[in-house]
């Protein structure tokens, strides 16, 4: 015999905090499957007699209801109307029958008590609902876990809605070593749905642009406050100036939270301004890195690939048709780099690059 499943989940209701159980249905069997198996312990009827009977049924029940008689099935159920609403008199009129008739199914005692010697539970376990962000894309270039300041940023996921104004309540985004920022420019908000256009807090250091972003709400009125983080980490476009100049400055990228730069853009050949990638993948068999430029579009053009063991000068070739020749960059701190990757980046690592000739 199957198990009747139930997990606990919070009261809303009550001070201080108490759960409650909620039954989980294991199926919604139809007609179809009733008469199936009505059929198997009684061969002598056919089931499209057995669904003509449930459906006869149903329709004399549904009779009874409209005029004002309850339908017993004996011992077993009994099926019935109730009325509710306010009055304000005794003689005032009914509300709407839409508004004030509801319909029940009333068990009898000896079904009731049978169910209850017979059930057997299964505990599932405590569930609770959370704002889930599934999704974080930029809309201006289209890719995700890119936190443009110059875009909008779109969230995707589920109970995620919140009453903007409501001081504990919103969307904040948080640097992983500094700044946090309660967001508030708001295109949208669903519970599927969030777009916003994005404050993004300064951090100790330029090249500090690793973020996390949270959502925080209120189901009900006296409900516990609910927040829901972005399990990915999202990364802020750093800008790279003047590779027309012989001595360009150092620019520090592909890096957490930490204080110095795990890499640094030293230099390069570019012809004309410019918005690239730059892309890291880890081979945990090799221990190596794996180097290389990219477009702005996922699964686009791609520069030659250049494997990295320790730290120390590289030079990425430009991908076809690019403005970047050329980009020089020095691994600093190869150890941290591959651990961040690892551990925060599921093996694969991409900044944003704005290169620009001054």
């Amino acid at each position: 015999m199957a198990t009747v499943q139930w997990r606990p989940e919070v009261n809303a209701l009550t001070t201080p905090q108490s759960w409650r159980p909620r039954y989980v249905a294991r199926n919604t069997n139809g007609s179809d499957v009733l008469a199936a198996r009505i059929a198997l312990k009684h061969p002598s009827l056919d089931e499209e007699t057995i669904k003509t009977t449930i459906t006869a049924l149903i329709e004399e029940i549904r009779i009874d209801l409209i005029n004002g008689d309850q339908s017993s099935l004996d011992n077993a159920i009994t099926f019935r109307l109730s009325l509710t609403g306010r009055l304000d008199s005794p003689d005032a009129p009914l509300p709407p029958a839409e508004e004030s008739v509801a319909l029940r199914a009333v068990f009898s005692r000896a079904i009731t008590e049978d169910v209850q010697r017979n059930v057997r539970f299964e505990r599932l376990p405590f569930e609770e609902k959370l704002p889930v962000i599934a999704q974080a894309e930029d809309t201006v270039f289209g890719l995700s876990d890119v936190l443009n300041p110059s875009g909008a940023l779109r969230l995707n996921g589920s109970d995620l809605s919140f009453t903007q104004g409501v001081a504990d309540e919103g969307c904040v985004i948080e640097g992983t070593r500094s700044g946090r920022t309660a967001q508030s420019r708001f295109v949208s908000v669903s519970d599927t749905a969030i777009t916003l256009l994005p404050d993004i807090p300064a951090q100790n250091d330029p090249w500090n642009n690793e973020y996390l972003l949270f959502i925080a709400t209120h189901y009900t009125e006296n409900g516990t406050l609910r927040t829901g983080i972005y399990r990915r980490k999202l990364r802020s476009p750093l800008t790279v100036t003047k590779l027309g100049h012989p001595n360009p400055p150092d620019v520090g990228i592909l890096t957490d939270k930490a204080a110095s730069p795990y890499v640094t853009v030293t230099g390069g050949t570019l012809s004309a301004d410019e918005t690239v990638r730059i892309q890291v993948i880890l081979d945990l068999h090799a221990g190596s890195l794996a180097f290389n430029l990219l477009d702005m579009t996922e699964g686009g053009k791609a520069g030659a690939a250049v494997t990295v063991t320790a730290n120390g000068p590289v030079t990425l070739a430009g991908f076809s048709g690019s403005a970047l020749i050329s980009l020089n960059v020095t691994v600093n701190n190869f150890a941290d780099l591959v651990k961040m990757i690892r551990s925060g980046y599921s093996g694969r690592l991409v900044d944003v690059l704005v290169v620009k000739v001054a």
